[in-house]
């Protein structure tokens, strides 16, 4: 697969981004990683990359249960953004949820490419690029 030249990880959890930062830098697909802990700051993030001023992410791993803008809010205010900015990006729901609903919505977003469970590892980023090809 072609290098990806942006990803952005949302967890409110700085050691969680801090890890999957670790993760995603041994894996040779990924190029520029940025980490932000909130969907709150991640919105901020692709406002900038849609007036050019930061690179627009090609994979977004977005986490469910985070504080004020949980992931499904974050999706739903994505949703309103221009939609010539957002058809490439694939969004990977990564989380630690075990509520069968949240893998039901997810499966059932036209936003969300893939869904995996916590922690992240080199094995299920192979798995999880399968959706963003």
């Amino acid at each position: 697969m072609e290098s990806l030249q942006s990803t952005l990880l949302i967890d409110d959890d700085k050691f969680t981004n801090f890890y999957n930062e670790k993760i995603v830098k041994k894996h040779n697909t990924f190029n520029s990683i940025t980490s932000v802990n909130s969907g709150a700051d991640a919105l901020v993030y692709l406002q900038k990359a849609m007036d050019g001023l930061v690179k627009k992410p090609d994979v977004i791993f977005l986490d469910i249960n985070m504080p004020a803008m949980n992931g499904w809010e974050f999706i739903e205010e994505y949703s309103k953004l221009d939609k010539t900015f957002t058809s490439s990006i694939k969004i990977i729901m990564l989380t630690t949820s075990s509520n069968p609903q949240d893998q039901e919505k997810a499966n059932s977003s036209s936003f969300i490419n893939s869904y995996i469970n916590k922690p992240l590892s080199t094995t299920l980023l192979d798995e999880a690029l399968n959706f963003v090809k």
